[in-house]
């Protein structure tokens, strides 16, 4: 973790810089989870930059938005601070037109991540509104919260089995660099016994104090709600809210593969 530029002091390079990107093996952390082999689920992590800029060949200054998609079976993940460097980078450097700018980021991004990512711009409002996850939230079940470390002990289920969506807008987690909290929404989409839905919420806040990345904390999520729960479809999507000006999404799933690009209210 000292490696990383997240817990070290850093210079902002404002002209083009590929070589600040840093990869994270995730390998290692999901050892961490007995994760070894095949992976349990597929997905992505969806990225969302707002605040990307450069200059045209005249030295004007144009701006756009930047989607991510990263995929979960990728050798490597790209630590959030290294994509604020690098996309930092490109404010004060010349490309002929966005079609040079997209070619220079997929090619740097899918070095980096070691497969291929999907890089979309956009350089005007697209009218996209706030969205709303679906299926019933959970975060008024009357419950008391002790355990603020991860349990998966504290989930609980019926033999009824059902088809449901769940969410919760409670998500809290810490960054385990820096200490920072990572807060977002989070939706369970299965088949499978029923989760005791105020067993599930007193889960989630155990995640107050659990230090990780963003995609392994979703991947703890969906190894133990596989394991206590029994569920036979399952999806784990998460929606933080940004840092830095980038937003980190992960999607897990052994039964979806079309994943929604939501932007919720805090987003």
């Amino acid at each position: 973790m000292s490696e990383l530029p997240l817990g070290r002091a850093s210079e902002y390079p404002d002209t083009y810089t590929a070589d600040l990107l840093f990869p994270v093996d995730r390998a290692e952390g999901r050892a961490a989870l007995g994760i070894t082999g095949a992976l349990p689920f597929s997905g992505a992590d969806l990225w969302t930059a707002w605040e990307l800029s450069w200059l045209d060949a005249g030295g004007r200054p144009l701006t756009a938005t930047l989607a991510l998609e990263v995929p979960a079976d990728s050798p490597a993940l790209i630590e959030s601070k290294s994509l604020k460097l690098y996309l930092n980078s490109f404010a004060m450097s010349h490309f002929q037109d966005s079609t040079e700018v997209e070619k220079c980021l997929q090619a740097d991004l899918c070095n980096a991540a070691g497969s291929p990512v999907g890089v979309r711009l956009t350089l005007a409002p697209a009218g996209a509104g706030i969205q709303e996850l679906p299926g019933v939230c959970i975060d008024n079940e009357p419950v008391n919260c002790e355990k603020f470390t991860t349990d998966a002990g504290l989930l609980r289920c019926s033999d009824e089995v059902v088809n449901e969506s769940l969410h919760s807008h409670i998500l809290r987690s810490l960054c385990p660099v820096t200490g920072q909290p990572d807060t977002g929404s989070i939706l369970i989409n299965y088949r499978g016994p029923r989760i005791e839905r105020g067993s599930l919420l007193r889960y989630l806040v155990s995640f107050r104090r659990h230090c990780d990345f963003h995609e392994l904390c979703v991947e703890r999520i969906f190894l133990d709600l596989q394991e206590q729960c029994r569920a036979e479809q399952l999806t784990v999507y998460a929606r933080y809210n940004r840092r830095g000006g980038i937003d980190i999404n992960p999607f897990r799933s052994n039964f979806e593969t079309d994943i929604r690009d939501l932007r919720l209210w805090r987003q």
